[in-house]
């Protein structure tokens, strides 16, 4: 009887395993919905929706961005949680999606455990946008004003927990000045009250400050890379002033947990063509890096980073209220 029961679970087990891989070499055969949980506008909408006209064009079916915004990004992540593991539900998402949770008393999932990581697609680094009427046109002359104007700077964050929040914290301590971090609902709203005068500073992705910086309706005056970007040849990092200071944002596609092996690398090489295709330009020109690898680099680079932005949320004692 055991044998019997044995041999019939195996067989079960083994057709299961076939199914599945039939499944994954019909993939796709319908549309794929591409979920990015935070309002349109802004890099991440922008990256996204890039890829996901590409992936679209390369595997034959509609890749459909939804944008599933509230939560700081959580309602549109729980959403992608919850689907079903067959690759037609995705969540694209910036690496807000690995640290604001750390900030929330509350969420219904977690990283690691509900959450198949894909394709790591590229790493932003961020420019530190100033109001234009400011005296302020370089990270010198930001410490400079700041500690001259002990409390007075106020700072926009797009979300509790994003990239651009980490680097405000981390621009802090560097510099050795205190701001008022204010919370908004994504990067749009805070870009018009950093034109309007409303908010004195924002840090976020270069892509979102770069059309306004052109324009000289505000002032972009260090970014937060390596190096200086390519779209911004102009203006010096914020390592040049404050050595050993560097922080990027960063993107990614992602599937609910237990997804299938092979849907899993069909969309991670599907990923890096398209990294590798005339989209390439369209994101270098953007001020991106592009990191192509397997789904097993991406999870060993969201691993190190979730421990690195524990620290920052630790230290700087980031909470939503």
């Amino acid at each position: 009887m055991r044998t019997r029961f044995f041999l019939k679970t195996v067989a079960a087990a083994g057709l299961a395993a076939l199914a599945l891989g039939a499944a994954a070499q019909g993939y796709p055969n319908r549309p794929v919905k591409v979920i990015i949980p935070f309002p349109p506008g802004g890099t991440l909408d922008a990256v996204g929706r890039q890829l996901a006209q590409k992936l679209g064009e390369q595997m034959g079916q509609p890749f459909v961005v939804e944008n599933r915004a509230g939560g700081n990004g959580t309602i549109g992540a729980a959403a992608v949680a919850q689907a079903q593991a067959d690759g037609y539900t995705l969540l694209f998402n910036a690496s807000t999606f690995t640290s604001a949770p750390m900030t929330m008393k509350s969420v219904s999932y977690g990283v690691v455990k509900d959450f198949t990581p894909v394709a790591l697609v590229a790493k932003a680094p961020l420019s530190v946008a100033i109001n234009k009427n400011l005296p302020i046109t370089d990270i010198k002359s930001l410490i400079a004003y700041g500690k001259a104007n002990p409390g007075k700077l106020t700072f926009a964050v797009g979300s509790i927990g994003s990239a651009g929040h980490m680097s405000t914290e981390l621009l802090k301590r560097a510099g050795g000045i205190e701001y008022t971090v204010v919370p908004y609902k994504g990067t749009a709203p805070a870009f018009q009250d950093l034109i309007g005068g409303q908010i004195d500073g924002f840090i976020d992705p270069i892509l979102g400050s770069l059309q306004y910086h052109k324009s000289g309706l505000l002032r972009v005056v260090a970014v937060t890379g390596d190096k200086r970007a390519p779209n911004l040849p102009e203006v010096p990092t914020v390592a040049e002033t404050l050595p050993g200071y560097e922080f990027y944002s960063w993107y990614g596609l992602w599937g609910p947990a237990k997804l299938p092996a092979e849907v899993t690398q069909r969309l991670n090489a599907e990923t890096n063509k398209a990294l590798a295709s005339d989209m390439k330009d369209k994101l270098l020109a953007q001020g991106l890096v592009l990191t192509p690898g397997s789904p097993d680099d991406f999870a060993k680079f969201q691993n190190a980073d979730m421990a690195r932005s524990q620290k920052i949320i630790t230290e700087g004692n980031i909470r939503v209220e």
